[in-house]
């Protein structure tokens, strides 16, 4: 009789910019950035150096796998002491339309809320539609003006405000 092997349930994992799992998120978010602001829009993904996203330095980096394999992930780096900037927001282009940004998401808030930090910035890019509708929907005020033509106003920056941590509870002794 054949053994049925059940699928792993999705699992977050901090990882280094350097793991080789986060190659496939670097190489798609560069082809994203190309095909939609030109050929060299992938510079931005060495526009900060990857000890930033380390956690001795206030930030971290999460991948979502499923099998092993990452399907979506996210990043963030401190913005200043009380503030954590998301960046590397991406979700795997055969795994889209499936909330994994959404869940992506609330875990770096979650994360970065436990790490201390009380508000989330952002920004997105104009052509990232999906994006925006993103970060609209999840509780981030905007911090411009939302009538606007994206293309005229360049970065969209946003921020939420996070609530406290609640601490795990303790073991008894």
């Amino acid at each position: 009789m054949p053994v049925e092997v059940k699928p792993r349930a999705p699992e977050f994992r901090r990882v280094a910019l350097d793991d080789p799992l986060v190659e496939p998120l670097l190489r798609e978010l560069a082809e994203e950035y190309v095909s939609r602001y030109g050929p060299h829009a992938d510079e931005e993904l060495t526009r900060y150096p990857a000890e930033q996203f380390a956690e001795a330095n206030g930030g971290v980096l999460l991948l979502l796998l499923e099998g092993g394999e990452p399907v979506a992930g996210g990043a963030y780096k401190r913005y200043d002491e009380r503030t954590a900037e998301v960046k590397r927001m991406w979700t795997h282009s055969a795994h889209r339309r499936r909330g994994l940004a959404r869940r992506v998401l609330a875990e770096l808030e979650n994360t970065a809320a436990e790490a201390g930090y009380d508000r989330i910035y952002l920004t997105t890019g104009p052509r990232q539609p999906e994006a925006r509708g993103l970060y609209l929907t999840t509780g981030y005020t905007p911090l411009f003006d939302v009538t606007a033509d994206p293309l005229t106003i360049g970065p969209l920056p946003f921020e939420k405000q996070l609530a406290a941590a609640v601490p795990a509870p303790k073991g008894r002794k």
